[in-house]
């Protein structure tokens, strides 16, 4: 252990450290590594943060404690979940010989159910140990930590719209990291999210990815693809185009899930209600109100639309047999540490 990494841990405050941070779907999808070890990724993408999806975690080194505890959501995690917590932290500390953590999570939102709950919980442990460790990180950096955890909370970092670089290197990731393309208060959007199962998906997003790049015949075709979709994404943000950022968003999820579909065994994240939700969406579309559809790797469905239309196409989806609720989303904020008075505030 180097000398600097010496003085972090012994500088490291035992007083408990909040952080939030938000989930943010991706427009142009990641779907795909190409280092799993390193948790990098084949192609690159552009993510929208938002508001609803909030994951607050509190942080306490305590060289008191024998191991690390993780209470999320009311409960003890143990096994694989809390290994992939205490690697993380060694990553971030560059050790694993460190005062062990004591850490509370809870989203407001069902984990682990396509939602993106590893994004914002990742980004929010990777602020809050910045903070604890005094590693003095700055947002790129951040970026890439949190992205050892979930490649997802990369862009979770960031409020607003951002876009995750994908680099060349199968050795070295310190160009797989995401930038701020516009803040949350760039364009007044609404995402719509049909909750439609709070079940644990079958199938992670990892093995999922590693399944299709290892079998399906397009994977090749879906990585030249990329670039030319995050291109235009940028230029369609840049004009605020809608049509053009629901077209794009529309195309870049179908493309995304028809290659899930193509691997062996195929893999499919849908249910009966999010094929419905499709259907009542496009025909919604035929009849001239502008919403588009994506989905992450799970059954939910969300839908991009204007705030003028948001009350229409909420009771269109709402008519749907199997919707459990309908989260209204808007442009969120960056990962951040709060105080307890900034939580309180909030939850008020």
């Amino acid at each position: 252990m180097n000398s600097k990494r010496k003085k972090i841990i012994a500088d490291f405050t035992q007083n408990p450290v909040t952080a939030q941070a938000y989930a943010n779907i991706a427009l142009i999808k990641y779907w795909g590594k190409r280092s799993v070890e390193l948790n990098l990724p084949a192609v690159g993408s552009i993510s929208l943060t938002l508001d609803a999806l909030k994951t607050t975690t509190t942080l306490q080194f305590d060289e008191s404690l024998e191991s690390d505890t993780l209470h999320l959501d009311h409960r003890n995690v143990a096994g694989k979940p809390l290994e992939r917590i205490t690697q993380f932290l060694d990553t971030a500390v560059q050790t694993g010989d460190r005062p062990k953590a004591k850490i509370v999570s809870s989203n407001s939102f069902p984990t682990g159910a396509g939602l993106a709950s590893s994004a914002s919980g990742f980004a929010a442990l990777a602020v809050a140990v910045n903070e604890a460790m005094n590693l003095h990180l700055t947002k790129e950096e951040l970026s890439i930590l949190a992205r050892q955890g979930s490649g997802s909370a990369a862009r979770s970092v960031y409020g607003g719209f951002a876009e995750m670089k994908c680099g060349t290197s199968i050795d070295d990731d310190q160009d797989d990291f995401a930038i701020q393309l516009e803040d949350e208060s760039y364009w007044d959007l609404r995402l719509l999210i049909a909750v439609t199962s709070t079940d644990k998906k079958e199938t992670g997003s990892t093995e999922g990815m590693v399944r299709t790049a290892k079998s399906s015949p397009f994977y090749t075709g879906w990585v030249e693809s990329q670039q030319a979709d995050l291109d235009e994404m940028r230029r369609a943000i840049k004009k605020k185009n809608f049509a053009k950022v629901g077209e794009l968003t529309e195309h870049s999820c179908f493309k995304m899930h028809g290659l899930a579909m193509s691997g062996r065994p195929p893999l499919l994240y849908w249910n009966g209600a999010t094929t419905e939700m499709i259907h009542t969406i496009w025909n919604l579309r035929t009849k001239g109100t502008a919403a588009y559809i994506t989905m992450d790797a799970g059954p939910q469905v969300k839908v991009l639309c204007q705030p003028g239309n948001s009350e229409l196409v909420k009771q269109a989806m709402l008519s749907v047999k199997g919707v459990k609720q309908i989260i209204e989303a808007k442009p969120g904020p960056g990962a951040a540490i709060v105080t307890d008075n900034q939580i309180k505030v909030k939850n008020s």
